[in-house]
């Protein structure tokens, strides 16, 4: 990393989810936007315009290998994470990667081991856990404010038109509710409870393309917590999430970008700086500073733990992607 205050960003990929991470760094005062890499250099060159990027790169490599970029977000699709990551682990960069972090825990695992190896920092991008109000959340469970957490409900859902080659329902792409915001919810109970459930139950509706379109899943822990969880991508929901504890309750609405909770009954507001995305970016830098290599909001054997989960689910549904039978 250069030795002066802000972090030189790569953006890899230049889709919806780069623009507003690209726009999110616009509000970080410890970053700047240095390159972005595409698989043409017409459209590298283009969002490079658009955001203020010194460099455009005609290839994701080129970008993993351009010595003055100290960090890479990785956004392109869930099947390309692996790929991509290793390649920015190989070029020296700290890297931060979009959720889902992988295909599955096995890819996870490789990348995971690939950066300790090679003492690169590495993070998965679930906006969510850097954002004020979920670190709040996290500051009143902590403290006791609710007792113990006992229970969570959680739901993430929205109505989409079915498009059988779009990557919301291409296997190929790794389509299907769970991994696209399913994961926010599996997430938010690991982060509520601390571990990983001792038991799960599960159904899935799967379409005619033969990913997850909506699904439910309960979640037991050791010591008894429950939480009942949904995601869907042909069904809206409400996106909300309660947290039930000894004492009280936390509701989140719209959980995954949240910004109002109501505490035992009290609402408390707390917006984002920038668009959200700017939190995660401010973290990161903030760890790489420090020397760190990865993030306390959501740690590597963490983000693994949830990888874990997600193929445990999948498993219950026989749903399974072509990328589980690459690479092993």
């Amino acid at each position: 990393m250069n030795k002066t205050k802000s972090v030189r960003w790569g953006i890899l990929g230049t889709g919806s989810i780069a623009t507003k991470f690209a726009l999110g760094l616009r509000a970080a005062d410890n970053a700047e936007l240095m390159a972005v890499g595409s698989r043409s250099n017409q459209t590298a060159e283009a969002f490079a315009r658009e955001h203020g990027a010194a460099r455009a790169h005609a290839s994701y490599n080129e970008l993993a290998e351009d010595p003055d970029v100290d960090a890479i977000y990785i956004a392109t699709p869930h099947v390309l994470h692996r790929e991509n990551t290793l390649a920015c682990i190989a070029g020296g960069k700290a890297v931060l990667c979009e959720k889902p972090f992988a295909m599955n825990a096995r890819e996870g695992e490789e990348m995971v081991t690939a950066a300790r190896n090679a003492g690169t920092f590495l993070c998965e991008a679930m906006w969510t856990r850097f954002l004020p109000g979920t670190r709040r959340v996290r500051e009143l469970i902590s403290k006791g404010v609710i007792g113990e957490p006992r229970q969570l409900e959680c739901d993430f859902g929205f109505r989409t038109d079915l498009d059988p080659e779009g990557r919301l329902f291409n296997p190929a792409l790794g389509g299907g509710a769970l991994l696209d915001v399913g994961i926010y919810c599996v997430a938010y109970a690991r982060m509520v409870f601390g571990s990983s459930p001792a038991e799960m139950h599960s159904s899935a509706h799967i379409g005619e393309t033969g990913v997850d379109e909506q699904s439910a899943y309960l979640f037991r822990y050791e010591s008894g917590a429950l939480a009942r969880m949904s995601s869907a991508t042909r069904t809206q929901t409400a996106h909300r999430a309660t947290i039930s504890g000894t004492e009280g309750s936390i509701e989140i609405p719209g959980f995954w970008h949240a910004q109002e909770l109501i505490v035992n009954g009290e609402l408390e507001r707390h917006p984002h700086k920038g668009n959200g995305y700017t939190h995660e970016a401010i973290a990161v830098g903030e760890a790489l500073a420090a020397g760190a290599k990865e993030c306390a909001e959501i740690p590597l054997d963490e983000t693994l733990e949830i990888a874990r989960t997600l193929d445990e689910l999948r498993g219950q549904w026989g749903l399974s992607y072509p990328a589980d039978e690459v690479n092993g």
